[in-house]
């Protein structure tokens, strides 16, 4: 890769840094279009995100006992937790739950931990159990529902999926005092399925696996961010953008990765427009370390989809039983 300050004089990436990232003034940006940091101004609503979405907002608003979304690496899935989050009405009481771990009883101090409760560390599983629950009861009481989420849910013990059953106990009659959401990477559908926890896949009502995006709306996902931040849209050519498809599988992180990188090549060399011979450079010089792995699946045929407003309502995805 050439350096900026040996083809055209001016400083390299190093000396001309700014908060908008390295390229972002060279094509008009107000700020890094591919960052991998979570923004709610870049988030595209693909098909698959509105019916996600539409999923989690489903379970929660009809108080499912367990709504379960699942989803390839890199696939979108806690930027999606995020953004629902974030719409949450107040009178929810959240507990978000990441990389769970541990033998029994583990799993309640985690959970007592994201509720904010304190607790005595060295009381006995029947204690902390029935000190949890006394809580969410009282909530229930004040007129809070308690949320439950347990993101990176493949992690958890049979143990601990166990004792995400017994949770559920608390509910008695029409009243939801506790509602969980499991979040995982697919594998997370089998851990479910084994034997000895039929109860606590039974008591699932909504289920959504988030997939890939598929050639033209990973073209449509790029022309989104870019014209979020103030570009045309047309600074990645189409065969470009299909061209990123290929390469990435149309995974949103590996997207991401790529076109930042594919950015920079072209600011160096002042392109315009990005092509893909710029994106050969990028797997040429071997920076771009995601293609250097194994490629991800290639995602199934799909309707193409464009952007749109974000769901109100269920749409016709997931699985209710």
């Amino acid at each position: 890769m050439a350096n900026r300050s040996t083809v055209t004089g001016r400083p390299s990436p190093s000396q001309s840094r700014d908060q908008r990232g390295f390229y972002a003034e060279f094509f008009g940006f107000r700020e890094r279009p591919f960052t991998l940091l979570p923004d709610p101004t870049l988030l595209f609503w693909s098909k698959q995100y509105r019916k996600a979405f539409s999923v989690l907002e489903f379970g929660v608003l009809s108080g499912s006992p367990i709504t379960l979304l699942t989803g390839g690496i890199g696939c979108g899935k806690t930027t999606l937790l995020r953004e629902f989050l974030a719409q949450l009405d107040a009178s929810i009481t959240v507990g978000l739950i990441s990389n769970a771990q541990g033998g029994r009883g583990a799993l309640i101090q985690w959970v007592m931990n994201a509720l904010g409760m304190t607790f005595d560390h060295t009381a006995g599983y029947v204690h902390l159990f029935q000190a949890m629950q006394d809580f969410m009861v009282a909530e229930y009481a004040a007129g809070h529902r308690t949320l439950l989420i347990f993101d990176e849910a493949q992690n958890l013990s049979q143990e601990s999926l166990e004792e995400l059953r017994m949770l559920t106990n608390i509910n008695t009659g029409k009243d939801e005092v506790v509602q969980l959401v499991l979040i995982g990477q697919p594998e997370l559908r089998a851990m479910i399925r084994r034997p000895g926890l039929e109860q606590l896949a039974q008591r699932i009502a909504v289920s959504f696996h988030l997939e890939t995006l598929d050639a033209q709306t990973t073209g449509a996902f790029i022309m989104h961010r870019l014209r979020a931040v103030g570009g045309s849209g047309a600074e990645f050519t189409e065969e470009a953008r299909h061209f990123v498809f290929q390469v990435t599988r149309g995974v949103p992180r590996l997207i991401n990765q790529f076109c930042d990188m594919a950015l920079l090549y072209a600011w160096t060399v002042e392109s315009p427009q990005i092509t893909p011979t710029i994106l050969s450079q990028v797997l040429e010089d071997n920076i771009f370390f995601a293609a250097q792995v194994s490629p991800p699946v290639a995602p199934p045929l799909a309707e193409p989809s464009h952007a749109e407003p974000r769901p109100v309502e269920l749409r016709d995805g997931g699985t209710a039983a």
